[in-house]
């Protein structure tokens, strides 16, 4: 197994890989990249979209090796780089993983349902940049395959499910129609079911697995902002299996906090970056 163990503290722990947990998304009308009011739910849909595909894309490649079926990508869509087959040990991993990753693409195909001819293709996506930068970022192991084993495939997996969970909470907020609404609060449901899970299997695998997540935890509350909202799994020597706020309510983010995430970046104005070479399509890509 490689040495995933942080080389630096936590304190150093990344300036790029994550930016979770910040802000209402009742701030979205105030979104200076946008100049523009708040977003539609077709725009929030097409958003969640750029990230479904990278998320079935990545657990995809994970259990077979292969991505998304051309059919499901759209008309002439962004390139993948990067990922292949894990060496599964643990035969209930394995199973967790590939269901997580039926459970994502049947996201992106609701989606491109639900947006019809409005949804937008695979956007570009660079495993290999952009967990490479991460890793750096949360001061893991530079080389580190995040496609090699139960533990890495789990923690490249928390650093998407948990911006997910909480970008759907913050969508919720704002999103006009009752059935999106009722949609987003589903799947939000599927993502959160994806994330306590993984964050207790990492917890199970002791010690490095703590401190890898955490240190990916730690990053991003870097880059994030100023506020300390970010969770890791093991606090003050306990499991940290439900990141919420005292009142056990879900963190919010909003489209500009995701996207310093995936971007790996924490200025303003940024459209591309990171897992998204060439950016998201559609209206919100800018951080």
């Amino acid at each position: 197994m490689p040495n995933i163990i942080p080389s630096l503290s936590r304190r150093h722990a990344l300036q790029v890989g994550a930016g979770l947990l910040a802000g209402s998304y009742s701030g979205l009308a105030a979104l200076p990249a946008l100049g523009q009011g708040e977003p539609s739910d077709e725009d929030i849909f097409t958003f969640a979209l750029n990230l479904e595909y990278m998320e079935a894309e990545y657990y995809l490649r994970a259990i077979t090796g292969e991505g998304i079926d051309p059919k499901d990508a759209g008309s002439e869509p962004g390139k993948v780089k990067g990922g292949h087959a894990a060496k599964f040990k643990s035969k209930a991993i394995k199973q967790f993983v590939e269901e997580v990753a039926h459970n994502e693409l049947a996201h992106v195909r609701f989606y491109r349902k639900t947006l019809g001819d409005k949804a937008p293709p695979r956007p570009a996506i660079d495993f290999d940049a952009g967990f490479k930068g991460a890793a750096k970022a949360a001061g893991l192991e530079p080389d580190l395959d995040i496609f090699d084993n139960d533990m890495t495939v789990l923690l490249g997996g928390m650093l998407f499910e948990d911006v997910g969970v909480t970008a759907y909470a913050g969508a919720a907020a704002i999103i006009k129609k009752k059935e999106f609404r009722e949609a987003a609060a589903g799947i939000l449901a599927v993502e959160a079911y994806h994330m306590g899970m993984a964050r207790s299997q990492l917890f199970e695998m002791g010690e490095p697995a703590w401190k890898a997540a955490n240190a990916i935890s730690n990053a991003r509350d870097k880059v994030d902002g100023p506020e300390d909202k970010d969770q890791g799994i093991e606090v003050n020597g306990k499991a940290n299996f439900v990141p919420s706020t005292p009142d056990a309510i879900a963190f919010r983010r909003t489209p500009k906090e995701v996207l310093r995430i995936v971007y790996l970046t924490d200025k303003d104005g940024v459209t591309s970056g990171g897992f998204y070479p060439k950016g998201m399509n559609g209206a919100l890509k800018s951080t």
